[in-house]
């Protein structure tokens, strides 16, 4: 039986745990990574996380593996076919901006040579870490996620406010917000 101590969002439903232990707050370098996880956690915007990871496989099948270039070929016949999938979440303006926001992804990743690049000089290469005894230490917004926020707004990004964007920044591993008990926690 596992006995390590997790941040005690993930629960113990084994989809949630395993998410918490092998991906969330891991450094994402990859831009295809980065990709993935602007577009659900836009999807995620009012719900909770676990709805999204129960229905990410169906993301990744319809929204070609998350490949910004499949994704930006994509438009309005698109959209109304998602809008009756029942494997993804039905919102208009939610899987709009997912497509909406792969070209934008693509001309800042040509600009800087990579998202990815662009994304950690915001923290100039190294991961921000901060003591969290417990959950209520945990904000929902920073001034970092309010500076990425509107800086991805300003090249046109949707659905990327500043707690979903705080929310991007810790599941790629910019910012450690496990727990300092938690066996993930790198102190």
């Amino acid at each position: 039986m596992d006995t390590r101590t997790r941040c005690g969002w993930c629960g113990t439903d084994p989809l949630y745990v395993a998410y918490h232990d092998d991906e969330w707050g891991v450094p994402v370098h990859d831009d295809r990574g980065h990709f993935e996880h602007l577009c659900l956690e836009a999807a995620q915007a009012g719900l909770s996380w676990i709805t999204v990871l129960r229905k990410r496989p169906r993301y990744r099948e319809v929204f070609h593996g998350f490949d910004p270039e499949a994704v930006a070929r994509m438009g309005p016949s698109d959209v109304e076919r998602l809008l009756g999938d029942p494997g993804i979440i039905r919102n208009r303006k939610k899987i709009e901006a997912v497509i909406a926001n792969a070209p934008v992804f693509l001309r800042m990743a040509e600009r800087h040579g990579s998202f990815s690049a662009w994304l950690w000089d915001f923290v100039d290469g190294t991961p921000v870490r901060a003591p969290r005894a417990s959950l209520s230490d945990v904000p929902a917004t920073t001034p970092l996620s309010d500076r990425v926020s509107r800086a991805l707004k300003k090249e046109g990004f949707r659905f990327v406010g500043s707690t979903t964007t705080y929310a991007h920044l810790q599941a790629t591993g910019l910012v450690d917000d496990h727990l300092d008990t938690c066996w993930r926690h790198t102190g």
